[in-house]
C-alpha cells in the first residue's frame, strides 16, 4: 500500500511540474496585454489643460479622455502633425463636445510608433493640448 501511495505521490509532482512548464510556455507566447490610460480634460483646480499632458503609451494601448472640470471640451488629433495623415487623426479624434464631469471617450492606438498631438477645440487658444508619444 505504501508503494501504491508513493508512486502517486510522484507521478502528481511530475504532472505538476509538468503543468508550470506548460504555463509558463504559454505566458511567453502571449502578447502584452493592452493597458488603458486616463487623461482628464481640466484640471482638478480648473485649469483648460489635459492632465497629465504628455503620456507614453505601447502600441495597442487605449487612452480614455474623461471629462473633469470647466466644460465643454473635446480632443482632435491635427492631421498634419501625426503620422498617418487624415485617416488616422478622424479615427482618434472626438470632436463632439463632453458637457458633464465624468462623461468620457477613449480611442486604442493601434497604430505606427511616434508623437501624436492633439488639442481641444474650444480651448486650443487658451493652451490646451496634449501628446502621446506611442512607443
Amino acid at each position: 500500500m505504501k508503494l501504491i501511495a508513493n508512486a502517486f505521490r510522484k507521478l502528481g509532482t511530475v504532472f505538476a511540474i509538468a503543468a508550470l512548464v506548460i504555463s509558463s510556455c504559454a505566458m511567453l507566447a502571449t502578447p502584452a496585454l493592452a493597458a488603458d490610460h486616463t487623461v482628464k480634460m481640466g484640471s482638478d483646480g480648473g485649469l483648460l489643460v489635459f492632465e497629465p499632458a504628455t503620456i507614453t503609451i505601447d502600441k495597442g494601448d487605449t487612452v480614455t479622455w474623461e471629462n473633469n472640470k470647466m466644460a465643454p471640451h473635446n480632443v482632435v488629433f491635427d492631421a498634419n502633425s501625426i503620422p498617418g495623415g487624415k485617416s488616422v487623426a478622424d479615427s482618434l479624434s472626438h470632436s463632439q463636445l463632453t458637457f458633464s464631469p465624468g462623461e468620457s471617450y477613449g480611442s486604442k492606438f493601434d497604430v505606427e510608433p511616434g508623437e501624436y498631438t492633439y488639442y481641444c477645440a474650444p480651448h486650443r487658444g487658451a493652451g490646451m493640448v496634449g501628446k502621446i508619444i506611442v512607443k
